[in-house]
């Protein structure tokens, strides 16, 4: 049987919901990651940045663009040292200019992708999957990117059957 990681990154606390900033107590893209380790088994790893994003939504969307102007790789509060003891690895964040947070990247460069199977997830509020598949390509060298999913971030807390049912799928 495959072994499954499911590396995250989610924003708690001000969110935009199809045209509303409202503040929520768990992540978008949270809730997705954990419909996925229930429905295949598989270990949760959140990626947690030293330095805080902004709580003002607005703002954090200024310093996510100039993170991704800048290719900036933000430090992590800690790292993944290997992946080898798993199979598959579903990557997962909230779409944020078109492809991942740059915190996603500061892990994931970090590893050695060699024969892993790769799911992008993207959580977002009309973007879909963005530039984020091409990018995984691109960071995660020498592993297999295959079935991607992109989940409407305000329908996110709701999509425990549309994610569980794709997440099984992948991993078949």
């Amino acid at each position: 049987m495959s072994k499954n990681l499911i590396i995250y990154y989610s924003r708690k606390g001000e969110n935009y919901f199809g045209g509303d900033i409202r503040s929520v107590p768990k992540g978008n893209t949270e809730y997705v990651a954990e419909y996925i380790s229930e429905a295949v088994g598989g270990d949760l790893f959140e990626i947690e940045t030293v330095r805080e994003y902004s709580k003002d939504y607005m703002e954090c969307t200024r310093e996510a663009k100039d993170e991704l102007s800048n290719k900036a790789r933000p430090e992590l509060k800690r790292y993944l040292d290997s992946i080898d003891g798993y199979d598959n690895v579903f990557i997962c964040g909230p779409c944020w200019w078109g492809t991942y947070p740059m915190a996603v990247f500061s892990q994931i460069e970090k590893i050695d992708w060699t024969g892993k199977k790769v799911f992008p997830v993207m959580t977002h509020e009309g973007s879909g999957l963005g530039s984020s598949v091409r990018d995984l390509r691109n960071a995660c060298k020498g592993a297999s990117v295959d079935s991607d999913l992109a989940i409407e971030g305000s329908s996110a807390a709701g999509s425990s059957a549309k994610v569980s049912k794709w997440a099984k799928g992948c991993v078949e």
